[in-house]
């Protein structure tokens, strides 16, 4: 009984989790992420085959790892290679055909045709002596009342509402019934200031605001704030005959509802293509009459001068024109390579410190005539013990500062040397962030350069010994050759992670001190991570994700190759391929 329980309750398990999956894969192929989609679609179909197939059963076990697999790491590389060859980023958010729905439906993308606004008055439903968000419009066009209910959302773009519409209705009596509503005006009059009572099957609105009346400007900031922004700065409300009214900012800086027309509409024409006629949907100004001008991944506004004005971009493939800039740009190129040479001189500067303070140390906590060495072992692995971020703002703050740090303060003086300006001088900088990165990695290096240590079999130091061998001999010719075949993967390890080790950079010096005319935000300090970070989230132009992504693939080989060079230099796994 206990049995049949426990498989209906995993049964029951995996029906919500596909349940779960499914309904994630749909909502955001309706959202336009159509490879995460995809990525979960294909999950699901491997994890239930995995499931119900008898031959399979091994694989189930691997099925956490799997979907960490697709979504933490397949996903995201191929997503960088994807906006690699696109312009997204800052002004780049948006798809093409999102750009144009937005030019054609946000009301803000719109003109007046008539400077003379429309009287209006707010009613809101009141919860006790609290305004609520249920509210009414009552217009009065051409000396005719019209009634508007909240608009209803007509286009979206995910949880955005591009536009929202409502279809006036005319008040012509006290009591009208519509689609089911009845609706009445007390008292009744032709005059929008004379009206308090709106009651809409039995629901009561009272009146709450009106740009005309100076009684109800008191309620100006909850109407603003409240109703304005939430419902009305994108809606549009339309009389029987078409004529479409948008809240506007007027002359005399109040908010009034004023008749719009488009700005922009779709149109078709002409053009000749590989000897062909064919019809080329483009976007006209109906204010201009112009056609939107497409370019470089944008659209452009044409005035009567042939001026150019930005109007809306949009992700566009751009090819190999990340990559090219690179090189091409003499602004990106000259701090791109010199971040290039400095990042490869800080990831091999990072290993080769950290191996010199942690060997020497690892071989004197290895001789076994060292008494203490528990307590000397326990001490020297403290740095390494001591969150990073921890480590690194001590060492900002308390040793490196300039002005207060323990460094300049107190130490330098009694040698008498100057002070130093450990995060304002190019050299010093990067001196500083050595030094930094040598005592949280050494640690490491004597932990892995002990273990290798304590590997070698005592009985070559002994025939070496009996040959006559020193002790720098036998270290040059057992001990250290026995001792880089075992850590040489850690030290190619060690290296790819110092290549990017963002966070001893970002916390010490940010990167800086700047490099001077350089178009993109780059420092001294700055390694090829840091300066993509920069680009993609701290740019001063905006972010470029485009670039940044283009960068990081560069990485991304560049490190994969350092690695496999090594392996082979080093001839690491050399035994194993035998």
């Amino acid at each position: 009984m206990l049995k049949n329980i426990t498989k209906f309750f995993l049964w029951f398990l995996l029906s919500i989790f596909n349940i779960f999956l499914f309904w994630i894969s749909f909502f955001l192929l309706q959202n336009n992420y159509y490879e995460l989609s995809i990525v979960l679609f294909t999950l699901i179909i491997l994890i239930d085959f995995f499931i119900f197939n008898p031959k399979a059963y091994p694989y189930r076990y691997i099925i956490p790892a799997l979907i960490l697999l697709f979504i933490l790491v397949l996903y995201p590389i191929y997503f960088t290679f994807k906006i690699a060859f696109t312009n997204y980023g800052t002004g780049h958010f948006m798809t093409k055909q999102d750009a144009i729905e937005r030019l054609l439906y946000d009301p803000n993308f719109s003109y007046v045709i008539d400077e003379n606004p429309v009287s209006y008055k707010v009613f809101v439903v009141y919860n006790g002596l609290s305004p609520t968000d249920d509210f009414v419009i009552l217009f009065k066009v051409n000396n005719e009342l019209f009634l508007g209910e909240k608009p209803i959302p007509k286009k979206t773009r995910g949880q955005e509402v591009l536009l929202s519409q409502f279809d006036l209705f005319k008040i012509d009596n006290e009591s009208i019934s519509l689609n089911g509503k009845n609706y009445q005006i007390i008292p009744w009059e032709n005059d929008l200031e004379k009206i308090n009572l709106i009651i809409i099957n039995n629901k009561s609105y009272k009146s709450f605001y009106s740009p005309d009346n100076d009684l109800l400007a008191i309620n100006a900031p909850h109407f603003k704030t409240r109703i304005a922004q939430n419902y009305l700065s994108h809606a549009e409300y339309i009389t029987p005959d078409g004529s479409k009214y948008a809240l506007k900012i007027a002359s005399d800086g109040k908010w009034r509802f004023m008749k719009i027309q488009r700005l922009y509409r779709l149109s078709y024409k002409e053009i000749y293509e590989n000897g062909k006629l064919q019809m080329q949907l483009s976007l006209i100004n109906n204010y201009t009459n112009k056609e939107v001008l497409e370019k470089d991944g944008a659209f452009y506004d044409i005035d009567e001068n042939g001026q150019e004005t930005f109007l809306m971009g949009f992700i566009d493939f751009v090819g190999w024109k990340n990559f090219v800039r690179i090189i091409k740009d003499p602004k990106i190129s000259g701090p791109f390579f010199r971040i290039f040479i400095w990042t490869f001189i800080w990831a091999l500067l990072s290993v080769i410190l950290s191996l010199a303070v942690g060997l020497p140390f690892a071989l004197v906590l290895n001789d076994t005539n060292l008494k203490g060495r528990n307590i000397y072992r326990t001490l020297l692995i403290i740095p390494w013990a001591i969150p990073v971020f921890i480590s690194a703002l001590v060492w900002r703050n308390g040793l490196l500062n300039e002005s207060y740090g323990i460094i300049n303060k107190f130490l330098l003086p009694l040698l008498g040397i100057n002070s130093i300006k450990w995060l304002n001088d190019p050299f010093w900088a990067r001196v500083g962030v050595l030094l930094v990165n040598m005592w949280l990695t050494f640690p490491y290096m004597m932990t892995i350069s002990l273990g290798a240590l304590q590997s070698i079999p005592p009985e070559l130091y002994e025939v070496a010994a009996i040959d006559g061998a020193g002790k720098i001999k036998r270290f040059l010719n057992i001990t250290f050759p026995l001792l880089m075949s075992i850590i040489a993967p850690l030290l190619v390890s060690s290296f790819a992670f110092s290549f990017n080790n963002f966070t001893i950079i970002y916390l010490i010096t940010g990167g800086g001190p700047p490099i001077p005319n350089s178009t993109t935000p780059t420092g001294y300090t700055d390694i090829l991570i840091s300066y993509v970070y920069k680009l993609a989230f701290e740019g001063g132009q905006g972010q470029n994700f485009g670039f940044a992504s283009a960068i990081s693939i560069l990485i991304f080989f560049l490190v994969g190759g350092i690695s496999i060079l090594n392996f082979k230099l080093t001839g690491t796994f050399e035994e194993v391929n035998r």
